[in-house]
């Protein structure tokens, strides 16, 4: 039997719009094709065919009109595409047949015929190409390969590769594409012939497949195989970016979605393709479309994709090492689910590739899980069947699922593993007129908002409260933050009166804020301190910080001071976390006291200073009153960052007349977080072994009723030093 390289069929095509070097460039459809066999055996050339398409849009632009010499009665008589390609693979078959022949392969001047208009037009309409267009004849590069001497493949036309091998090129057909194939025709049997003796043996390859794989950091990626594609529909996986580039062959593993701060995709991916040939062909497909958006498509660096796409633990490169798997990612799982809860909530329907093996959960360096699983899945079948899933409970959370990559599980990691354990401080901020501190106490002029659209903004809350915005304190609203930083859903306002408070407990409790309704609670503000520190409160009472669970700051403590102003040469930076060991030394006088006060824009000089000097009044808050909370005082004029300086003489003063109410500050005192839940006041000490550290007792500083001191404990996350 005959071999692909005793036949091949010549092949031209042409747009409704751009032709020649920019052909594919503008997403016009194919309204042209024109083939004949060549017989490499025998070096005969078989019948001329020629068949007009018919595209879906009837349009055609001037310079195609120009070109071609056909019109939009010309081509909205003939066939739509997928009735030319039957016709196209009928013609040619029956032609092989008679030459006792099978099999034929595709010859073409250059890739664009291919790769830039066939694959991409037969993907945008759901066509399955016949197996002939995925490898093809380049003649400019057969050329190349023979004569090496006639120049760059890329700088090569018809007419001169006709002109180089002594070929006629005087264009006498009226008809377009027959002049082209005859020419290319006539090419393949004089690089056949004496001298050039040309065997055609390597031809190009079009991937039928994207592949899926892991990328090491340590891998050398070139800058010139990269894209940035951006404009993406959020929920496109790897195989719609790659159905994208159709034709086009993008490296294993080549296709890294970017993701946001929050890890979730901001519509942007790095795309890593086989050669630069084909990063170029690719840039060509700027602002052609996926659906209805228009996708940007600019140059990349590898160091780029390596950043998103590429790895370094040895437990994801072992979980995908299992190639051609299909990867969903689940986020919202229960902190307590097990592999066995998360495989009978896929079922029997999707089972997971080598069971336990093909799940991987993400956790933060200390082991915490984060909620998120990665899932793999040894066929497409299973993986729809589990994004049917998407929103299903489990216990009682609902899941979401999403089509994943490699490279986003890389991310993911990357991201949760060099998550900080010991937050660090604030920037260092400029010295200017301090703001009142939050005042803490029995009356219940407070009220929590919980359930908050976590895209509301304080404007969004001052218009929630309506006809209560005049009564809110200055610097009254409080937005509160989770460990990660992002709003909690929860914030704290502070009214002129308890009457206040109450009226809108009563008036906006379950009224609606964007899409969602708000719960409205009346509270104190040691009320508001406890649940800062973990604990809950609702209408029935308080209910103190779960035993288990560690705390994350200590609790909060509340100061009656005078009146006094902090002169601004008084402020100064504070000093490291954890100082060094200190030697025995002579009793000295205590360091000032870390306050804590909410910063504001500079005001006019001299004036305002003088105004401040004679109406602030200093309300003191410790700077470790708060769980996982972030203040964003309210109205507008109202600061939004914590600045930390040490006390100044008036401070101390005030300090001095009630010495009850003022916590030692021997030191400093130290955040550890992540300790081990079993984690003893023996293990903390043996830890700090040769630093000083105040007495563990000190609720006896604390202003406070009895009921709050029996909910505050100090948290053993903590060590006064």
């Amino acid at each position: 039997m005959a071999s692909h390289n005793d036949t091949v069929v010549v092949l031209f095509g042409a747009t409704a719009g751009a032709n020649g070097v920019k052909l594919g460039s503008d997403e016009r459809e194919l309204i042209l094709l024109v083939w004949q066999i060549v017989d490499l055996q025998n070096k005969k050339v078989g019948k001329l065919h020629r068949c007009l398409v018919k595209p879906d849009s009837l349009e055609l632009t001037e310079q195609c009109k120009e070109d071609t010499a056909l019109n939009l009665e010309d081509i909205s008589k003939a066939e739509p595409l997928d009735d030319v390609l039957q016709q196209f693979h009928q013609s040619v078959s029956s032609e092989l047949k008679l030459l006792g022949r099978s099999s034929f392969t595709l010859c073409t001047d250059g890739p664009l015929l291919i790769r830039q208009v066939f694959h991409p037009e037969a993907s945008n309409k759901n066509l399955v190409l016949p197996d002939c267009f995925y490898s093809f004849v380049d003649l400019r590069k057969e050329l190349h390969k023979c004569c090496p001497n006639s120049g760059s493949a890329q700088d090569h036309t018809l007419s001169s590769m006709a002109e180089y091998l002594n070929i006629p090129t005087e264009n006498t057909e009226t008809s377009a594409g027959v002049w082209e194939v005859k020419t290319m025709a006539a090419i393949v049997l004089r690089l056949l012939s004496e001298p050039h003796n040309h065997k055609f043996t390597d031809f190009e390859t079009v991937k039928c497949k994207f592949e899926t794989g892991a990328c090491r950091k340590s891998e050398a990626v070139d800058s010139e195989t990269v894209i940035r594609a951006r404009g993406l529909p959020w929920q496109s996986s790897d195989q719609d970016i790659a159905r994208f580039f159709k034709g086009l062959n993008i490296a294993k593993g080549g296709v890294a979605l970017c993701l946001n701060a929050q890890g979730r995709r901001n519509g942007e991916a790095l795309v890593r393709f086989v050669s630069p040939e084909h990063r170029d062909l690719a840039l060509e497909r700027h602002k052609h479309h996926m659906g209805s958006r228009y996708i940007e498509v600019y140059k990349a660096t590898g160091e780029e994709f390596l950043k998103i796409a590429g790895g370094t633990s040895n437990e994801v490169a072992q979980f995908l090492s299992k190639e051609n798997q299909v990867i969903i990612r689940m986020r919202g799982l229960p902190f307590t689910a097990t592999a066995e809860e998360v495989l009978s909530f896929l079922g029997p329907d999707c089972p997971v590739t080598d069971d336990k093996e093909g799940l991987l959960f993400v956790k933060y360096p200390d082991g915490r899980p984060t909620g998120d699983a990665f899932v793999l899945f040894a066929c497409e079948e299973y993986a729809q069947n589990a994004i049917k899933k998407h929103r299903e409970i489990l216990g009682k959370r609902y899941i979401e699922l999403f089509r994943s990559t490699a490279a986003e599980v890389q991310q993911v990691l990357n991201r949760y593993m060099s998550t900080p354990l010991i937050s660090t401080l604030p920037p260092p901020m400029l010295p200017v007129i301090p703001q009142p501190f939050i005042m803490t106490g029995p009356a219940r002029d407070c009220v929590r908002l919980r359930g908050l659209p976590y895209t509301a903004t304080i404007e969004d809350i001052l218009e929630f409260m309506a006809e209560f915005t005049v009564d809110i304190k200055p610097h009254g609203v409080h937005m509160v933050l989770n460990q990660q930083g992002r709003p909690s859903g929860d914030a704290f306002i502070q009214m002129n009166s308890a009457e206040r408070s109450f009226l809108v407990a009563q008036k906006c409790h379950k009224k609606m804020m964007k899409d969602r309704y708000v719960e409205v609670f009346q509270c104190s503000g040691e009320e508001m301190s406890f649940v800062l520190m973990g604990g809950t409160l609702n209408r029935s009472g308080l209910s103190p910080p779960p035993c288990k669970l560690p705390c994350l700051s200590p609790p909060g403590y509340a100061f009656q001071t005078a009146a006094a102003v902090i002169p601004e040469a008084a402020l100064y930076q504070p000093q490291a976390l954890l100082a060094s060991p200190r030697t025995p030394q002579h009793p000295a006088p205590a360091a000032p006291p870390a306050i804590t006060y909410y910063s504001t824009q500079a005001h006019a000089h001299a004036h305002a200073q003088a105004q401040a000097q004679a109406q602030a009044q200093l309300y003191m808050n410790m700077s470790m009153n708060m769980n996982y909370t972030a203040y964003y005082p309210s109205p507008p004029v109202s600061p939004t960052t914590v600045g930390y300086f040490a006390g100044p003489h008036g401070s101390m003063v005030a300090a001095q007349a009630s010495p009850s109410a003022m916590l030692p500050q021997p030191g400093a005192l130290v955040r550890m977080q992540g300790l081990p839940y079993n984690t003893g006041v023996k293990e903390i000490l043996s830890f700090f072994q040769g630093y000083q550290y105040a007495p563990d007792d000190y609720n006896s500083l604390i202003q406070m009723n009895d009921q709050a001191r029996s909910l505050l404990q100090p948290p053993k996350e903590w060590v006064c030093l």
